[in-house]
């Protein structure tokens, strides 16, 4: 399939905009009007873009069916000010509800059963139920466009940031399992940001990985390694060695089993070299694949 923006429905390419670029995390933005009427709504277009400044930036688009705007931009176009919410998955159900277009004047906080908190250095009322809470100015905003679906970028820079202790592990970092956040897929459909869904991957910082195509051809061009397996022992500083004190129970049984059969020796190496990189044993699939290089 290709698509060429102007030439669908804004609705269908509002949909599938926001089912490949996903998940997203979502700003629950808390807002008052220039009386300081509360208003609260969630919106996934929303990320971080810098830290010095600290840089947020969501957006609350014109409404693509009848191209009018949100009351979340009619408050900050009023006050310039804002607190956004993180969403976790504890407060989900709620944090959608209050994406119910209410009339204007009514309270999403206690339509969606929310707790207000003042804040300290802006008007909009924190929510308490949220793990982190960015109390913000409004620097910018930004319209993209006058039609239904252009969005509108409010750029905000955070001056005072609540954070639970009960979400931070013993470093005082936040633990990404205990502050379990949900981001937006397309459609009704969500994500969890905790338990399985979350893996580590090393990343490359001053040192260079020597890169794919620097590894040997037998691993290079491997019909069992993956692309994701190649990627991690892509990113060593420098090809490994053979190590003589390399002891595995399993290779030695490989290696005996399949000595006579060289290219299902290879295949059996590449399996396990693989079982041990989702291990996150980088080192030791490199010895395991170096043993079929002897």
């Amino acid at each position: 399939m290709q698509i060429i923006p102007g030439q669908i429905k804004t609705a269908q390419l509002h949909n599938y905009l926001q089912g490949a670029i996903a998940p997203r995390p979502i700003c629950f933005a808390s807002t008052v009007d220039k009386n300081g009427n509360p208003n609260l709504s969630p919106f996934s277009f929303f990320n971080l873009f810098g830290s010095n400044p600290p840089t947020l930036i969501f957006s609350p688009s014109r409404r693509v069916r009848d191209n009018t705007t949100k009351h979340t931009l009619e408050n900050v176009l009023e006050t310039m000010e804002v607190v956004i919410n993180v969403v976790n998955y504890a407060m989900v159900q709620q944090a959608s509800l209050a994406s119910c277009e209410y009339p204007k004047g009514v309270n999403e906080f206690e339509k969606a059963g929310f707790t207000p908190q003042p804040s300290e250095k802006v008007k909009p009322f924190r929510v308490k139920e949220s793990p982190v809470q960015f109390e913000c100015i409004v620097r910018e905003v930004r319209p993209q466009g006058t039609e239904g679906g252009a969005g509108n970028l409010i750029i905000c820079e955070p001056v005072l940031i609540h954070i639970n202790d009960a979400i931070l592990n013993e470093n005082g970092a936040i633990d990404p399992h205990k502050i379990d956040l949900v981001a937006r897929m397309g459609g009704d459909y969500y994500c969890r940001a905790s338990g399985a869904a979350v893996f580590e991957v090393a990343k490359p910082l001053t040192e260079l990985g020597i890169g794919i195509d620097a590894l040997p051809s037998a691993i290079r061009q491997s019909n069992i390694l993956t692309g994701n397996n190649l990627g991690q022992l892509a990113n060593v500083q420098q090809q490994p060695t053979v190590d003589p004190a390399f002891d595995d129970d399993h290779l030695k049984n490989i290696i005996q089993y399949y000595s006579i059969t060289p290219d299902e020796m290879e295949k059996e190496l590449h399996r396990h070299a693989q079982r041990l990189l989702e291990q996150g044993r980088v080192q030791d699939a490199w010895q395991v694949l170096l043993a079929g290089t002897i």
